[in-house]
């Protein structure tokens, strides 16, 4: 990937000295650390918007079903599960 951007920041003067400690006790450009963060960062927050994006989804779609008439009471659900840990409790 060729690096035609130069990215410049202010930071404290301690966590900047600290950073390029760390770096070099690492063998390593700082470029590089930084590029592999903003990478992390980058896919961090794709897979937060998707995971959200999914969630909303879901949301809808079991709305639409209670709207659809489909949906089942806490009652119900409440009896069905007493009565799985019921025969679940025979087993053992």
């Amino acid at each position: 990937m060729s690096k035609h951007a130069i990215f410049t920041m202010k930071l404290e003067t301690e966590l900047r000295d600290q950073f390029m400690a760390e770096a070099n006790a690492s063998h390593r450009p700082a470029s590089q650390i930084v590029r592999e963060m903003m990478r992390e960062f980058i896919q961090k927050q794709r897979e937060t918007r998707e995971y959200e994006e999914f969630l909303q989804q879901k949301v809808q779609l079991a709305r639409s079903s209670v709207a659809a008439g489909q949906g089942r009471s806490h009652e119900e659900v409440e009896a069905e599960f007493a009565a799985r840990r019921t025969q679940a409790a025979k087993r053992e």
